[in-house]
């Protein structure tokens, strides 16, 4: 199985992304939609939350109700993501033993969690003078 999405740009610094029947644009300034590490921080948490579902139920935590994260993306001096942070609330009450066990087979699920490991790099093929 794939995925796939198509990103085109015009011009500038905007991209329009068709992801099957579904568009979004991605502005690399941030000033006319959300930037590349904030579209990555939204994918990253909207992933960990079917993660935190599945982790709950797997663990006999139950139905975790709603579900609210913020997630911060911390910058380095290049302005590339150097460390992710997420505060997790939930309606349903955890103990902290509960609470460990739901994030730690949420990692193991999350697919975006997943995908961010150091070794993962894209393969590139250039096809120039194609328009």
């Amino acid at each position: 199985m794939t995925k796939e999405v198509t990103t085109v740009s015009d011009e500038g610094y905007t991209s329009d992304n068709e992801v099957r029947d579904f568009e979004m644009t991605i502005d690399a300034t941030g000033e006319e939609g959300p930037d590349t590490l904030e579209s990555l921080l939204a994918a990253y948490g909207s992933c960990y939350v079917p993660a935190l579902r599945v982790g709950a139920e797997q663990r006999d935590v139950g139905d975790l109700g709603r579900i609210e994260i913020d997630a911060t993306g911390d910058l380095n001096d290049d302005d590339k993501l150097q460390a992710v942070q997420f505060t997790v609330r939930t309606e349903a009450e955890m103990t902290d033993e509960e609470a460990d066990e739901v994030v730690t087979r949420a990692n193991q699920l999350c697919k975006v969690h997943d995908a961010l490991k150091a070794e993962i790099e894209a393969s590139v093929a250039v096809e120039s003078g194609a328009f």
